[in-house]
């Protein structure tokens, strides 16, 4: 469970920002999204290894 502590006269606005941020770095609607839909496991490896080779070749382009 997410607490977001809201000190004494504190903007509510300020507070959801911080309850946002939080939410948004347990990445629970990410992994919502990515459980919707199965995907079997030799596409998972497969755009793993297309993910891969762009990062190298990113990294590459870099130096």
């Amino acid at each position: 469970m997410i607490v977001v502590p809201v000190k004494e006269g504190e903007n509510i606005e300020r507070a959801l920002k911080k309850f946002k941020r939080k939410f948004e770095k347990t990445g629970v609607m990410k992994e919502l999204r990515r459980r919707q839909q199965y995907d079997k496991p030799s596409v998972i490896k497969r755009l793993a290894k297309e993910h891969a080779v762009y990062v190298q070749k990113m990294q590459r382009m870099e130096e």
